[in-house]
């Protein structure tokens, strides 16, 4: 270690173990605002961040899958870090959360933009409803982050049109509800055909399956343009966590409507 350097703390790797979810790829750089802010908020410079998020990058299974490799110089407890959050997304992200609210002097709710004004002043129900609240803000900022904020399918950018759609929905897992290899980024219409088991995405090789039934009678326009001008091909695979093959199959054999 050079002179003046101070070791990473845990805290500190979890606090960007959490950036690194929510950033694209692409934009891992020292004038990244977002970057800029933590490393304010941790004493630490925009450069060495970024330099630390490479090492994290190191051991993501999808960047290594593309041929892509982070800086080499990863520690045992940046290790450490990465298979926590990786064998238990759901428990982590939220502890990362409220580590992230509790050095920035603020709620988890509050850095999420949870909008409390329509809850119960107190009770059960109200915890329920924040953490439900607070865990979909936390999904969705994570999977548009890893498709760029773009659909999968259509390329639409439009933030105001994407869902952060569940592969596994959140009622039939309740420990992947975070986990972004889980996620998908759809428009709003082919989110809920997705949900409705009127098209999959194939396990095999991330291409766009139609249901029988959207084609059961006379094809409209609206269906030709929208589904069937997409069927059999490739959806746009984000940089980083992709989607888990095992929850596409779940999905291809339980909801899709065969």
């Amino acid at each position: 270690m050079k002179a003046g350097q101070r070791l990473w703390t845990r805290d500190e790797l979890i606090l960007l173990m959490n950036l690194y979810c929510k950033l694209p790829f692409g934009k891992m750089n020292h004038t990244n605002s977002l970057i800029i802010q933590l490393a304010e908020l941790i004493g630490r410079t925009p450069s060495s961040v970024t330099l630390k998020l490479s090492n994290l990058a190191s051991f993501d299974p999808s960047l290594r899958a593309r041929g892509v490799r982070g800086a080499v110089n990863a520690s045992k407890l940046d290790k450490e870090i990465w298979d926590e959050f990786y064998q238990n997304w759901d428990n982590t992200l939220i502890q990362s959360e409220t580590l992230l609210a509790t050095k920035s002097h603020s709620t988890i709710e509050k850095i999420n933009h949870i909008d409390l004004t329509d809850l119960p002043k107190d009770g059960i129900e109200k915890e329920r409803l924040v953490k439900t609240r607070v865990n979909q803000s936390i999904f969705r900022n994570i999977v548009l982050a890893t498709y760029n904020s773009r659909c999968c399918i259509t390329g639409i950018e439009n933030a105001e049109l994407l869902i952060a759609s569940h592969i596994v929905p959140w009622s039939k897992d309740d420990k992947n509800r975070l986990n972004p290899m889980n996620g998908l980024c759809l428009n709003s219409l082919h989110d809920k055909a997705f949900d409705c088991g009127l098209i999959a995405i194939s396990p095999d090789d991330y291409s766009l399956k139609i249901s029988p039934t959207l084609k059961s009678k006379t094809i409209s326009p609206a269906i030709e343009s929208n589904f069937i001008a997409f069927e059999n091909k490739s959806i746009i695979l984000p940089d980083k966590f992709l989607p888990s093959k095992e929850f596409l199959d779940y999905h291809y054999q339980h909801i899709f409507r065969k």
